[in-house]
């Protein structure tokens, strides 16, 4: 016959202290609010006292500590430092059991939940669910926690989808946020009210100026490095991308564009660029602008050739100075590159690559800066006469009334020809037609509106082309107003303001073309 004996559980040696008697359990607390409005905050410090003097007056519990998160999301644990610095200290051996008000306090992800306890199950380590009634040490406890932290997750899927569409609504109503953290420039008043923060307008002014007058941007950042000027989230060393974000971002114009990214996972608040996924939503004079409209397009005018010839960073002569036999761009040489005597001189990239040599000659740095001073300081000498001629060509850009109405005709057909194809759609599908004859319907349809766009396309490049042209000209009228000086030697700043290339040609002269369309020829 079978004797059977029953063996006691043995008691954990670190349920003892060294003395031998049975150790206080030590206990600590969760809270959490996700949120920084008052009514939250209030919430919060409850959440705090209620939890200190409910541990320190259980007589069996020894007060292991309050652990505390404000205004963090909880579906996901990767930023909340005080729930990973609780977990933590509990896996070490410094908490025997952790209370919490609920699962959605704890976590809103169910994945991250359930790994979560079962960490600490593994260490004996148990928490307490106050509004669920949950242990996680009880045998019903991981079956009812992966039921509650699922319930838990989907509300929270609810919240981010209603957070989501309120937003996405705000936008289609073009109600603009101007973020106060990270963003130069602008505060908020007593009223709630987007205005100007002067001190920081100061800076974007800056290097606004700094960029159009032809420095490059890893250049403004060494200035305003050089200056003491923090960055817009108070860093000593200006990134190349805040800059780079501060010359395009239309905001400083007044204007906003709305949804540039959205959330692509409401539990991990990853986001994207938006590519079309989603609708945009541009808002003109939104707020007080910190740069006019016309010195925002022409940064942008500059941005595009920058990036076209991202050359331009090495030499202010880069992609200005072209071969005038086959039109390509001069290239930069050093002679006596060891020596002493070091130089850099400029030649056709093609001069020796082609049949035919180009017969243009090679050009010194010290020479293409004589020709400007020269060509600029005869400039200065018929101020008058050139001032009078740009003027005039400035005033016959403003005549775009044509275009702007041949771009409307075009536009409305457009319009049309889409809502026709869109009813033919809609007919297809709910009424049996030969298909045949619905597919030919459709590609004359179709090709007319294809047509129609490149036209628009075309229009609005003639219309940007010269609302570049006129804020050109204007900055170019702007500088000569106020230049009265002879200059002796060359001047880096107006070289790049006032020229948009100088072409050598083979007659040992070259011809400067200015940013207005001025042209001046001057003997090398």
């Amino acid at each position: 016959m079978a004797v059977i004996r029953k063996i006691e559980a043995k008691i954990p040696e670190a349920a003892f202290t060294n003395d031998g008697t049975t150790r206080k359990k030590r206990v600590a607390a969760y809270a959490r609010v996700s949120t920084e409005q008052d009514e939250q905050q209030s919430s919060y410090e409850t959440q705090v006292n209620f939890y200190t003097n409910y541990i320190q007056s259980n007589p069996d519990w020894e007060f292991a500590g309050i652990y505390s998160d404000e205004g963090i999301s909880g579906t996901n644990i990767k930023h909340r430092d005080g729930f990973n610095r609780m977990i933590k200290d509990a896996l070490s051996g410094k908490i025997d059991l952790i209370l919490t008000k609920s699962i959605s306090r704890f976590a809103r992800n169910t994945v991250d939940s359930l790994v979560t306890i079962r960490k600490l199950k593994e260490k004996g380590i148990e928490v307490y669910f106050e509004k669920e009634n949950i242990y996680t040490l009880d045998s019903k406890g991981e079956l009812m926690l992966t039921i509650m932290s699922s319930i838990a997750q989907e509300e929270s899927r609810s919240i981010s989808e209603n957070v989501t569409w309120g937003k996405r609504k705000s936008m289609a109503d073009g109600k603009v946020y101007v973020a106060r953290k990270g963003f130069l420039g602008y505060k908020l008043d007593e009223n709630g009210n987007t205005v100007i923060d002067e001190a920081e307008a100061k800076i974007v002014r800056e290097i606004y100026d700094l960029f159009l007058k032809g420095n490059t941007i890893r250049n403004i950042c060494s200035i305003l490095d050089s200056k003491g000027i923090p960055t817009p989230r108070k860093s000593k060393h200006w990134p190349v991308s805040t800059v780079k974000s501060i010359l395009s971002n239309e905001k400083y114009k007044g204007d906003a564009l709305l949804q540039k990214s959205y959330a692509i996972d409401f539990l991990n608040k990853k986001r994207k660029k938006n590519t079309g996924e989603l609708p945009q939503y541009y808002v003109e004079g939104s707020h007080p602008p910190i740069i006019s409209p016309e010195l925002f397009n022409l940064a942008q005018t500059e941005l595009r050739i920058r990036e076209h010839n991202k050359a331009r960073s090495t030499s202010i002569f880069s992609s200005k100075i072209i071969c005038g036999d086959c039109g390509c761009c001069y290239g930069r040489k050093v002679k006596n590159s060891t020596g002493k005597n070091k130089a850099h001189y400029w030649y056709c990239n093609k001069k020796y690559s082609g049949s035919q040599t180009c017969e243009t000659p090679s050009i010194t740095e010290e020479a293409i800066k004589d020709a400007f001073v020269r060509g600029f300081n005869s400039l200065i000498a018929n101020k008058k006469y050139y001032f009078s001629k740009i003027t005039s060509r400035l005033e016959s850009l403003d005549n775009t009334q044509n275009i702007q109405a041949e771009l409307e005709d075009i536009t409305k057909q457009y319009n049309e020809l889409t809502q026709q194809l869109r009813q033919l759609i809609e007919q297809n599908s709910v009424i049996s037609q030969n298909q045949e004859e619905y597919r030919a319907n459709f590609e004359s349809l179709n090709s007319r509106r294809l047509q129609l766009e490149d036209e628009i396309g075309i229009l609005e490049k003639q219309l940007q082309s010269i609302r570049s042209q006129k804020e050109q000209i204007a900055l170019f009228l702007k500088t000569l107003e106020k230049e009265d000086r002879i200059i002796q030697s060359f001047d880096e700043e107006l070289w790049n303001i006032l020229v948009k290339n100088m072409t050598i040609m083979p007659n040992q002269t070259v011809v400067l073309l200015f940013k207005d369309g001025t042209k001046m020829t001057v003997e090398l």
